[in-house]
C-alpha cells in the first residue's frame, strides 16, 4: 500500500481503540431499545438463553471471519473481496454492505434524530409529569411534523461528519474511546437507580428466570436474527473497521471482547429498564412503544425523575452515534480505496448523499404518508430491505466466501497471525463457519421474507 493511500486510509493506534470503536458499532439502538422489549415480548430469560447461544452460533464465528478478511486486505468491504477472488463475483456482497449502508443510514438517522430531540424535550417539555398516552401523542406530533425530524436527521449527520473529518485516530478511535465508557458508566447508574426500587426483585426475575412456555420456533428464528443484527454484520463494517488494525492484534480476543460487550450491554439494558417498569406497575411486553411512551413515566414515578430520564435518552444518543459514524465509515472506506478521493471530499460528499437519502424517510410520517410502496412507506421499505434483505445477505456471502472460496485455512492463519495467536475457537471455527453459520443466516432470511411462516401453516 503506497505512503499517501495509507494517510488516506488511516489506522487504528491501540487495541482499545479498535475494541471500542468495534464495539460502538455493534452497540446501537438495537441493544438499549430493541432487545429489551423483544426479550419482553418473549419470556425475559427464556429468550436472553437463546440469544446467547445465538451469539455463539452466528455472531462470533461470522465476526471472525470478517475480521480475517479486512486484516488481511488492508480494503473496505468490496476492494477486500475483489483482492482475494479478482476473477469472480464475490465483490457483490461488499457491494450489498454498502448498499446496506446506505439504506439503513436513511432510516437510522431518523431513529437518532428522535433520540436527540428527546434528549432536549426530557429536559425543557418535563415529560415526566405525563402519562403515557400523553407522552404517544407527543411522540406522533413529533414524527408527522415536517421541519423537525427533518432537523434532527441533519443533525445527526452533520455530528457524525465532524467525527469522521478526524479520520481513525483522530476521529472513530479518538470519540469511541469517550464515547463508550459514558454509554456504560451513564447504564449502570441506571441499572443501579432502577435496583434501588421497591418491587424491582420481580423484574429482576422476569430476567434471571426462564419461563420456556413462552417460547416458540418464532422465537428461537427471532433470537437468531437478533443476535446477527446486534453485532453489525453483514454491512461491511467489520471488515472496514478490521482494515485498519496492525497485524499484530489478537483477533480473537478482540471478537470475544467485541461480542461481550455487545451482550453485556444489552443485558445492563435490561436491568435498566425492567426493575423499574415492573417496580412502578408497567406492562413488561409494551412493544417498541417502551422507549417514548413509557419509560419517562416511569422515570416520572422515581425521585430525580427528569435527571433519569435526561440520563436515559442521553444514553440512547450515544449508543445512535457510536454506531451511525460506523454506518457512515463504510461508505466513506469505499470511496478511498475504490476512488482514491481524500478523506474530507468522501465524508463531505457522503453526509450529503445521506442527508438527501434520509429526506423520503424523515418525510414518511407526515408528507409522504399516503405514498407506499410495496405496502409500506419509504421508511418502513428501507428498514425492511436492509435489515431482512441486505443484512443476512452480505453475512451469508462472508461465511460462504471464507468457508468455501478463499479458505478456513486462509482465515485461521490471519486469525493467529501466523500461527503465534493460539485460540481454542478455532477448533469448531471452520465447522461453524462452513455448515452451522450459513444454515441459521438462511434461516434467518427465510423467516423475514416470510416463507417460513408460509411453511409452518
Amino acid at each position: 500500500m503506497s505512503k499517501n493511500n495509507l494517510q488516506k486510509r488511516g489506522a487504528f493506534v491501540s487495541r482499545i481503540g479498535f475494541i471500542f470503536a468495534a464495539a460502538g458499532s455493534a452497540i446501537g439502538l438495537g441493544n438499549i431499545w430493541r432487545f429489551p422489549y423483544i426479550a419482553g415480548e418473549n419470556g425475559g430469560a427464556a429468550f436472553i438463553l437463546i440469544y446467547l447461544v445465538c451469539i455463539a452460533l452466528i455472531g462470533l464465528p461470522v465476526m471472525l471471519a470478517a475480521f480475517s478478511i479486512g486484516r488481511n486486505t488492508k480494503k473496505s468491504a468490496i476492494t477486500a473481496y475483489k483482492k482475494l477472488s479478482p476473477d469472480k463475483p464475490w465483490f457483490i456482497g461488499g457491494v450489498s454492505g454498502v448498499v446496506a449502508a446506505i439504506f439503513t443510514m436513511s432510516f437510522y438517522s431518523i431513529v437518532a434524530g428522535w433520540t436527540f430531540s428527546y434528549i432536549f424535550k426530557s429536559i425543557f417539555a418535563n415529560l415526566t409529569v405525563m402519562s403515557p398516552d400523553q407522552l404517544g401523542n407527543l411522540f406522533v406530533s413529533h414524527i408527522s411534523g415536517v421541519w423537525s425530524p427533518i432537523f434532527w436527521h441533519l443533525a445527526v449527520i452533520v455530528i457524525s461528519c465532524l467525527i469522521l473529518f478526524g479520520g481513525v485516530k483522530e476521529g472513530i478511535e479518538k470519540w469511541s474511546k469517550i464515547l463508550m465508557p459514558a454509554l456504560f458508566i451513564l447504564l449502570v447508574v441506571l441499572v443501579a437507580r432502577g435496583l434501588t426500587l421497591e418491587g424491582s426483585w420481580e423484574g429482576i426475575k422476569f430476567l434471571l428466570y426462564p419461563d420456556f412456555t413462552k417460547i416458540t420456533v418464532e422465537t428461537i428464528v427471532m433470537a437468531f436474527g437478533q443476535a446477527f443484527f446486534s453485532l453489525s454484520l453483514g454491512m461491511g463494517t467489520m471488515i472496514t473497521y478490521a482494515s485498519y488494525v496492525s497485524k499484530s492484534e489478537n483477533l480473537p480476543k478482540t471478537a470475544l471482547m467485541v461480542t461481550a460487550m455487545d451482550t453485556g450491554i444489552a443485558l445492563l439494558a435490561g436491568f435498566a429498564i425492567f426493575p423499574a417498569v415492573f417496580a412502578l406497575g408497567f406492562e413488561p411486553t409494551g412493544g417498541s412503544s417502551l422507549v417514548f411512551s413509557v419509560l419517562p413515566a416511569v422515570f416520572g414515578q422515581m425521585p430525580l425523575g427528569s435527571f433519569f430520564s435526561t440520563l436515559f435518552f442521553l444514553l440512547l444518543g450515544i449508543a445512535a452515534l457510536t454506531s451511525a459514524i460506523s454506518i457512515m465509515e463504510v461508505i466513506i472506506a469505499y470511496f478511498v480505496d475504490e476512488h482514491h478521493w481524500g478523506r474530507k471530499k468522501s465524508v463531505i460528499l457522503t453526509g450529503i448523499a445521506l442527508f438527501l437519502a434520509g429526506l423520503p424517510s424523515a418525510l414518511s410520517m407526515n408528507v409522504l404518508k399516503d405514498y407506499t410502496w410495496f405496502g409500506k412507506t419509504f421508511f418502513d421499505l428501507m428498514d425492511y430491505m436492509a435489515s431482512n434483505i441486505l443484512l443476512p445477505f452480505g453475512g451469508l456471502v462472508i461465511a460462504l466466501f471464507v468457508g468455501y472460496q478463499w479458505g478456513v485455512d486462509k482465515s485461521i492463519d490471519e486469525l493467529s497471525n501466523g500461527g503465534t495467536v493460539k485460540s481454542s475457537l478455532f477448533k469448531t471455527y471452520g465447522f461453524i463457519i462452513k455448515y452451522v453459520a450459513p444454515a441459521l443466516i438462511l434461516l434467518v432470511f427465510l423467516n423475514a421474507i416470510g416463507i417460513l411462516n408460509m411453511l409452518w401453516k
